[in-house]
């Protein structure tokens, strides 16, 4: 499914079609380190394998390291999930895509920064190609 997307710059607009749906939100907070969530908040290594179930989440394997960007604010009965991208050789196909896991999966090794910045979800974090 194709939807329009329009890019309002100072004296320009910019009309792109765009390949994908957005899914259901997991949550409607995030933790990052910054406003924006630009900022690495730390390494963690994968425990275990964890198989996407849809296209917001990411593949990861067993001994994997990852780069978490953001933390969802646990609701509900909702599991906890962390927005990364795999780091490294083993998955090749998995490096640089950034996509939600749960944070159980993996232990943190390495903290950059703290995640104290609370900031709304929006639907592009939960868009899929």
């Amino acid at each position: 499914m194709a939807r329009l997307l329009f890019l309002f710059l100072p004296g320009l607009v910019a009309i792109c079609a765009v390949h994908g749906i957005f899914m259901d939100r997991l949550a409607s907070k995030k933790l990052c380190a910054d406003d924006e969530c630009v900022y690495t908040i730390s390494l963690a290594r994968a425990q275990e394998d964890y198989n996407a179930p849809d296209c917001r989440f990411i593949n990861v394997k067993k001994g994997q390291r990852i780069y978490v960007y953001s933390k969802l604010v646990k609701e509900n009965e909702a599991g906890e999930f962390w927005a990364g991208s795999v780091y490294g050789n083993q998955s090749e196909d998995e490096m640089g895509t950034v996509g939600y896991f749960p944070s159980n999966l993996v232990q943190e090794q390495h903290v950059y920064q703290e995640a104290t910045k609370e900031v709304p979800t929006t639907d592009i974090d939960f868009f899929c190609e």
